[in-house]
């Protein structure tokens, strides 16, 4: 019989309590020290910034990590991992399963498009300047893995998992030496661009623009049909309303399961991969569920609305601050002494880059929203998508901006433009400049794509006027 105290059974209990204790202690401070209030830091942010600073302490002093001791487990990272890892799909779920305020219109899918080929792009461009800074300084010093570069999209644009695995990849199949760490650490730079510069940029629109966010302390008056539609089911009826909405994004979840497992048994190779892209299968999962939800409404089989937007938004926003704080916990800032000035070029260059291109795209394809778009685009590609939403509730909490939509749609158009970039990867370590001179043709293609409706328009109008000085 197992032992009621033994840390396999509260291991995990005393982590998610931890982590939640740390949100509970970031929005104290945050609603009574002024400067980290006017500072728009997210809550999560903050909690996770708490959890590491406690770690590195401890470790400092002990010599491992608190989250690998007996209280919570013996292997506390990595739990952190999974929770990060699992969260961010089941909050991508939770927003999908919840009715879309915005119709698919022709401009929204226009949006959708161009924000999954502004995904691709910021990859590619990423991709281009971190391959061309290896290439270059492995000229000079032959030590160096030359294809270190291409970790800087997988780190900033795709997260941990991503930088992880094909650090690893590298590392046991093609001699980088510390490549896990190497990419891992990629990672946790952009988390820090990520929120660094969001924070910076919240600032600067309530500086210019006068913004700022509702006071938290504020009562937010709702109406009744907000929290709940006329034709919905009741809250506390024979089975409580929140109990049926967790059961859908558990649902879809195990959907998703069959999903990876189905296609990992088809294409063993890039088992990794897909694994890493668990939260697009979240959203298919939850698409055909809200479809299969319809029919059944449609054909008069059920009829009462299950699924509650209020209660979605409130689970979503859960899972992504369970994420957040998860994930700012799990990072392990080691010190690789033969890299560090590496990455902190890599790192430098892929923020200002990124934080530059995205700005310029999202002024330029999304100016009645612009600064949502930015924040949510730039969160994701620098740090992840769930950083993305962090930012994008501090100016819109409600996602009353397409933004939030585009975010989530925005994958189906990313994966058909971006999986070749997989297979470049791959192509990497083996043929490094050819891979550079592919990437970076591919990255003006993407370009000329996002940019088709002014560039067409610009060639549309040059006739015009020259007929009109010919006369």
């Amino acid at each position: 019989m197992t032992d009621f105290l033994a840390s396999e059974v509260w291991g995990f209990i005393n982590l998610i309590a931890i982590l939640l204790a740390s949100l509970l202690l970031a929005n104290t401070f945050k609603r009574k020290v002024k400067f980290i209030r006017q500072s728009l830091v997210p809550t999560s942010v903050l909690g996770g910034v708490i959890l590491l600073i406690l770690s590195l302490i401890y470790e400092s002093i002990v010599g491992s990590s608190v989250f690998d001791t007996a209280y919570f487990g013996g292997n506390g990272t990595a739990t952190l991992e999974m929770i990060t890892y699992h969260a961010l799909a089941l909050g991508f779920i939770a927003s999908t399963l919840k009715s879309s305020g915005h119709k698919m219109t022709g401009k929204a899918a226009t949006d959708v498009f161009n924000s999954g080929v502004t995904t691709v792009s910021t990859y590619l461009l990423q991709a281009v300047l971190g391959m061309g800074i290896t290439l270059l300084i492995a000229l000079a010093n032959t030590n160096l893995f030359s294809s270190a570069g291409i970790l800087l999209p997988f780190g900033y644009g795709q997260g941990t998992g991503q930088a992880m695995n094909w650090g690893n990849i590298y590392e046991t199949e093609y001699g980088f030496v510390g490549g896990k760490s190497f990419g891992l650490t990629v990672a946790a730079l952009g988390f820090i661009s990520a929120s660094v510069g969001g924070v910076i940029y919240l600032n600067f629109l309530k500086r210019k623009h006068g913004f700022s966010r509702t006071d938290e302390e504020a009562s937010v008056h709702m109406y009744e049909h907000e929290i709940q539609g006329i034709d919905e089911i009741p809250m506390n009826g024979s089975i409580d309303k929140m109990t049926i909405q967790i059961a859908a994004i558990f649902g879809a979840y195990g959907i998703t399961y069959f999903m990876i497992w189905g296609l990992s048994q088809l294409i063993p190779s890039m088992s990794g991969v897909i694994t890493g892209f668990n939260f697009l299968f979240g959203v298919l999962s939850a698409t055909l569920i809200k479809l299969l939800l319809k029919m059944l409404r449609k054909s008069k089989v059920m009829h009462r609305q299950y699924l509650n937007d209020f209660l979605m938004n409130r689970m979503s926003a859960f899972f992504f601050d369970l994420m957040i704080v998860a994930g700012m916990a799990a990072i392990r800032l080691e010190i690789i002494g033969r890299y560090w000035w590496l990455l902190l070029i890599l790192g430098s260059v892929g923020a200002v880059a990124t934080f530059t291109y995205v700005h310029f795209v999202s002024k330029k394809l999304f100016s009645e929203y612009k600064n949502e778009q930015f924040l949510v685009m730039y969160g994701m590609l620098t740090g992840t998508a769930s950083t993305g939403i962090i930012l994008l509730r501090e100016i819109d909490p409600d996602f009353e901006t397409p933004a939030a939509d585009n975010l989530v749609y925005q994958n189906f158009p990313a994966i058909a433009f971006g999986f070749p970039m997989m297979l470049l990867a791959a192509l990497a370590p083996e043929k490094p400049y050819l891979t550079f001179a592919i990437l970076a043709v591919f990255f003006i293609g993407m370009n000329l794509l996002l940019f088709r409706s002014r560039i067409f328009a610009k060639h549309k109008e040059a006739p015009a006027q020259t007929a009109e000085t010919a006369e």
